[in-house]
């Protein structure tokens, strides 16, 4: 009987040279997922990385040295924040590449978000921002 190893995964600020990857991922999951369609207004909001950047932090997750994930972090009062109160961080858009998807990635990425968090003065909770009829991302909190 072999026993499965926890998912390891590196936590880390997206940088630009990422922004093609976390555009290709963010857009992959949400497609394959069937939340929006290609043309719908807000795939472009998704895939528009440089913007959510400028004015949240979009982190990615990387596995054996290649992006798996990326997730987008904001705070109160912030353009990309729409539930967050002083004192927590939200977190949204999150994506895990769907060649990835069911091994565990989408609960590593919650979990390094908690453990950041935690280490964030001044931040008591964390918000999370996602749509009723996302269930299957829902598994991962």
């Amino acid at each position: 009987m072999s026993v499965t190893q926890p998912l390891t995964v590196t936590f880390r600020r997206a940088l630009p040279a990422d922004f093609p990857e976390v555009r290709r991922i963010t857009r992959d999951a949400y497609l394959k997922a069937g939340h929006f369609a290609a043309d719908h207004p807000y795939m472009g909001v998704l895939e528009d990385v440089e913007h959510r950047a400028e004015h949240a932090q979009v982190w990615v997750a990387e596995a054996a040295g290649k992006v798996v994930a990326a997730v987008t972090l904001t705070f109160a009062g912030e353009p990309y924040s729409e539930f967050a109160q002083d004192g927590e961080l939200e977190f949204r858009m999150l994506a895990v590449d769907p060649a990835h998807q069911g091994g565990g990635v989408g609960r590593a990425v919650v979990r390094e978000i908690v453990e950041h968090a935690r280490g964030l003065p001044g931040i008591e909770a964390i918000s999370i921002t996602s749509a009723t009829f996302m269930e299957r991302a829902h598994a991962a909190l």
